[in-house]
């Protein structure tokens, strides 16, 4: 049983957890459940995210599970948050102890502030490359849609963390297994736009 926690704060992209979340679910559907999944927030009440969409953290940072899979996200709430000593701590703290930590967009930010990303290798969205980089003790590989490094796996923005998601699963638990989850939820992304063409 692997277990996933996916940090949730005001101004979180919505698909950056989203998108992992469909792909981690859909993997525990296809393994009978053996799977959890979890939101997690500082407080216990609704978190309105970048968007406009509002959710209900399962957890908060001091009542979750032990954690197997860390993730991020991105949006404009990072630049709030990486001044957030508590939230700071807490990914510090259980990075340490997770199998894997991960990030989708700007969540690199958070990483690099608590300690995980530095001097490691690290994708981010394609707008905040330089911003990140300066920043020091980071390496930001430009357009890779996921990097890996040791047991830290980053992912540009938004749609990207889709694929950073079903990597991971696919390490964790087989590639024939990720190509099922990826078949399940229909994700084929070539070409990625055909809507100048006619049907």
């Amino acid at each position: 049983m692997t277990t996933y926690g996916l940090l949730v704060f005001d101004g979180a992209e919505e698909l950056d957890f989203v998108g992992p979340w469909e792909v981690i679910t859909a993997s525990s559907m296809l393994r009978e459940n053996a799977d959890t999944a979890v939101l997690i927030a500082e407080g216990s009440g609704p978190v309105q995210c970048a968007k406009g969409l509002r959710v209900l953290p399962d957890h908060t940072l001091d009542d979750h599970p032990p954690l197997d899979v860390l993730l991020i996200p991105g949006g404009q709430g990072t630049r709030r948050e990486v001044d957030n000593p508590a939230l700071i701590g807490w990914i510090e703290k259980v990075a340490a102890q997770a199998e894997w930590v991960t990030s989708v967009c700007t969540g690199s930010l958070l990483l690099h502030e608590a300690g995980p990303a530095r001097n490691r290798r690290v994708a981010t969205h394609h707008g905040f490359e330089d911003t990140l980089e300066a920043r020091g003790e980071i390496t930001v590989v430009r357009d890779a849609r996921y990097v890996v490094d040791g047991n830290v796996v980053t992912s540009q923005g938004v749609s990207a963390g889709i694929d950073m998601a079903l990597w991971l699963i696919g390490k964790i638990h087989g590639r024939d297994h990720s190509r099922a989850v990826r078949r399940y939820i229909q994700y084929e992304p070539a070409p990625p736009y055909l809507a100048d063409e006619p049907l």
